[in-house]
């Protein structure tokens, strides 16, 4: 079964219907409208280019009817000097469009890549629990890779091949009515196969960078989980899984070729033949004199040199699919509503309370007036739970008075990790409310909120950069003498102060190159480094061994002194920092009171501390990930 798991990776969670390709491609105009005037310059310098070669069958014609035919050298001459400065002239002006458009389409791509990260930094983490991170990836590169070659050649030569096509047609009809016609015979069966192939390849091209994604998301991560792909043997199975959906690529890929042969064939087939058609009518009309050798020349001319545009129809049709589909992903993302800075409009009031609560014991405390942190009725369903299944948290009913420390105590799943990520509004209540030293923390704004409130979660999290950089992530403006405080409170400076550049040493990706004790030490300093007002810890001790424990728990007693605190706790050491415990169960506060009260009055919390539900060993450390 895990080698079956691996096969199918999270995808977006959703495929909108597929808009037409212009109407996706519009939504680009926001991004490109500052650079508009020097795209439209391009433009408008490669149509002149176009135009300049469709100057040269006319030349032709001229050096064909007068110079050639009356055996003029200097005119022969002439002609070729014309000839060669046209295609100097266009080979100058197509070198200018290239020069036109490289600034400006890089600083697109920039401005939506920037414009992408801003909003996945500010889209909800209930976003973040149903994409996975190889998707979101792809849109940031692959993506924006597409759009900014679309916009830097298909979109410029959709135009100019465009137009190129309709003037070349006019000098067509011009020089030669008829044989015009026999020229433009295939258009209309061109124009049928172009539609019928632009809808199979939209479908085909939204597959393969779907799986791209799927795909990238699988790489990332073997490359994040490579102790535990070594560590349980299973680089077979991943091996297997990647081939797999390399294959599936492949496959798409296959498709998408031979979509695109199977239109070239077409396109090139067509044309082909009326020109042979063509030629073949004109050299009757030259040999019965009803046509000059020069303009059948110049027709011939005039007709190869549109060969170009209509041969790339095909490919430039098959990019801008590929841009539209990345256009459609990218927005998918920009889509989504974004967390705003504001606090939460209708706030459910205090009216809202739940009930049945079996030992909280706080509702109509006139305590609350006091401050502190205040649940009132909460209740929490993550939003993409079904409608059917119960609230994660039900009616809880909780204070923590102004300096006290909370310890909160329960079973693996039975919510802990999903209350504490309400106080920092990682999430909001579906129903009641939470207050902060009196003000709803609804009405807060989140930098308001994360400044009052600093968390420390179960599973460390640190970055690809220097110890400093990750401790000081935990308060704007702190200075070094509060990074040097809080690697004493969590008893980090021994170990910092004996890496190889102390604070200034980069701690590599995911912080992988240090333990796991000293990657929740530098947590938990980056958790206390900004003197917060309210601070959330998630089993903040369980990676240390018993000695650092206690050397933390005796600093950590002078920090939780000075703040107020709620403590998610897995055994009876964390639990007696806390100056009183309550017990979560089935997404319930079942009872409040000391560590010795719940001992000797509450069986199902002496069950937990005695370690006989698997409570205080390693087994609740999953909790983030069974809670749901």
């Amino acid at each position: 079964m895990a080698d079956t798991a691996q096969t199918t990776p999270q995808t977006a969670p959703t495929t909108p219907l597929r808009r037409s390709a212009v109407r996706s491609l519009l939504r680009l105009w926001p991004f490109v409208r500052p650079v508009r005037t020097r795209l439209f310059l391009a433009a408008f310098v490669a149509v002149l280019a176009s135009c300049i070669g469709l100057v040269i069958p006319l030349v032709l014609k001229w050096l064909v009817d007068g110079p050639v035919t009356e055996r003029d050298p200097g005119g022969t001459w002439l002609g070729g000097g014309y000839l060669l400065l046209l295609g100097i002239a266009e080979a100058l002006l197509f070198g200018v469009r290239r020069v036109l458009v490289a600034r400006p389409l890089a600083s697109v791509e920039a401005a939506m890549r920037e414009a992408l990260y801003r909003h996945i930094q500010r889209l909800p983490v209930a976003f973040h629990d149903r994409w996975a991170s190889g998707q979101l990836l792809s849109r940031a590169t692959t993506d924006l890779q597409l759009l900014r070659m679309f916009l830097a050649f298909p979109l410029v030569f959709l135009l100019v091949n465009g137009a190129t096509i309709l003037v070349g047609c006019v000098l067509l009809l011009a020089q030669r009515w008829s044989l015009g016609l026999v020229l433009l015979a295939p258009v209309l069966p061109l124009m049928v196969m172009c539609s019928v192939f632009e809808a199979k390849y939209a479908v085909a091209a939204r597959r393969a960078q779907d799986q791209v994604g799927d795909l990238t998301t699988v790489v990332e991560e073997s490359v994040l989980g490579i102790r535990i792909i070594k560590g349980f043997g299973r680089h077979r199975s991943q091996a297997r899984a990647f081939k797999e959906l390399t294959h599936r690529l492949r496959t798409t890929e296959l498709h998408k070729a031979r979509l695109l042969a199977a239109i070239w064939c077409v396109i090139t087939t067509l044309p082909e033949i009326a020109i042979g058609a063509t030629l073949v009518l004109g050299t009757v009309q030259v040999a019965d004199d009803a046509l000059s050798a020069g303009t059948l020349v110049a027709f011939l001319s005039t007709a190869l040199a549109l060969r170009w545009p209509v041969d790339s129809i095909g490919f430039l049709l098959a990019m801008s699919n590929e841009a539209a589909t990345a256009t459609d992903r990218y927005f998918e993302v920009m889509d989504e509503k974004a967390v705003t800075d504001e606090g939460r409009d209708g706030a459910v009031g205090s009216g809202e309370t739940g009930s049945g609560q079996a030992g909280g014991g706080e509702a109509g405390d006139p305590a609350r007036a006091a401050g502190g942190l205040v649940f009132e009725g909460v209740e929490f369903r993550y939003p993409d739970a079904a409608e059917d299944t119960p609230p994660t948290l039900r009616g809880i009913d909780l204070h923590i008075r102004p300096g006290e420390t909370m310890a909160l105590v329960g079973a693996t799943g039975s919510g802990k990790t999903t209350l504490t990520a309400l106080v920092p509004r990682l999430y909001d209540p579906t129903a009641g409310r939470i207050t902060v030293d009196g003000r709803d923390l609804a009405s807060l704004s989140r930098d308001e909120a994360r400044a009052l409130v600093a968390v420390a979660f179960e599973e460390p999290t640190l970055f690809s950069a220097t110890v400093a950089e990750n401790v000081l992530m935990g308060a704007e403006g702190a200075q070094e003498a509060d990074l040097l405080r809080a690697l004493r409170v969590a008893q980090a400076d021994g170990f910092v102060g004996a890496l190889p550049e102390g604070t200034a040493t980069q701690v590599g990706e995911q912080g992988l190159s240090l333990s796991g004790g000293q990657r929740q030490r530098l947590a938990l300093a980056r958790a206390v480094v900004g003197r917060p007002r309210f601070l959330i810890l998630d089993d903040p001790l369980s990676a240390l061994d018993v000695h650092t424990e206690a050397l933390v728990e005796a600093a950590l007693r002078r920090v939780l002194a000075t703040t107020t605190a709620l403590v998610v706790a897995h055994r009876p050491s964390t639990v007696l920092l806390a100056d009183r415990v309550a017990l979560l169960s089935g997404g319930r506060i079942t009872a409040v009171g000391t560590h010795h009260e719940l001992l000797r009055d509450n069986p199902e919390y002496a069950t937990l501390m005695s370690g006989t539900s698997g409570m205080s060993g390693e087994a609740d450390r999953s909790e983030g990930e069974s809670v749901r």
